[in-house]
C-alpha cells in the first residue's frame, strides 16, 4: 500500500469523530426544536424543570459544537457530559413527581412518553455516546480539520446557535425578571 492510499484511510478514518460529533449536535437541534414547536405551535410552555432540562440539553450541544468548531478535545465531551448528567438527574427528579399513582403527569407525551421521560433516555443515550466517542478518541488519530470545515458542520453549529438563541428568549418572555412559574401559563413579559 503506498503512503498516499495509507494517507487517505487515515483522514476518512480520522474524520468519523467529527461526523459523530456533527450528528450529535442535529440530534440535539433535533430535541430541542421539538420541544420548541410543542411549546410554540401547541401553546406548551415548558416548567421550571423543563426548561432545566433544556438547558442540559444545550451544554451537551456547547460540547459538540466545541468539538466541530475548534477540534475533537477531551475536555469538549467533559462538557458535553457535564450537560448529560444535568439533564438525566433533573428529568430524573421530574419523574419522580409524577411517579404517584394517580397523577397523569405534566405536559403531553410524544410516542406515550413525557417529554421528562424522554429527557432520562436521552440523557443515558448521550453519556452512551460520549463514552463511545471517548474510545474513539483515543484509537483514531487526530483529524487534521475541525468538522466546522464542512458544510453540515457549520449547519448543525448555526442551528444550534439559533435554537439556543430562540430558546433563551422565549424563557426570558416566559418567566419575565423573576421565578418562573410552577405552572405556566402565559408569558409573563407579554401579559395574559
Amino acid at each position: 500500500m503506498n503512503s498516499s492510499t495509507l494517507s487517505s484511510s487515515r483522514d476518512r478514518a480520522s474524520s468519523l469523530g467529527n461526523v459523530l460529533n456533527i450528528l450529535g449536535l442535529f440530534g440535539i437541534c433535533a430535541s430541542l426544536s421539538i420541544a420548541f414547536y410543542y411549546q410554540l405551535a401547541l401553546r406548551e410552555l415548558p416548567c421550571p424543570l423543563c426548561l432545566l432540562q433544556r438547558a442540559g440539553m444545550m451544554l451537551i450541544g456547547i460540547g459538540l459544537l466545541m468539538n466541530v468548531r475548534f477540534g475533537v478535545r477531551s475536555a469538549h465531551y467533559g462538557v458535553a457530559l457535564a450537560g448529560a448528567l444535568a439533564t438525566g438527574v433533573i428529568a430524573t427528579r421530574q419523574v419522580f413527581l409524577h411517579i404517584t399513582p394517580g397523577d397523569t403527569g405534566y405536559g403531553s407525551t410524544l410516542f406515550g412518553l413525557h417529554f421528562y421521560t424522554w429527557a432520562v433516555l436521552s440523557a443515558l443515550a448521550a453519556i452512551a455516546g460520549i463514552a463511545l466517542l471517548l474510545m474513539l478518541k483515543s484509537w483514531e488519530t487526530p483529524a487534521r480539520e475541525a468538522g466546522w470545515k464542512s458544510r453540515w458542520g457549520k449547519l448543525a453549529g448555526i442551528l444550534f446557535v439559533l435554537l439556543v438563541a430562540g430558546n433563551l428568549l422565549s424563557t426570558v418572555l416566559e418567566c419575565g425578571g423573576g421565578a418562573c412559574e410552577d405552572d405556566p401559563t402565559f408569558y409573563q413579559l407579554l401579559g395574559k
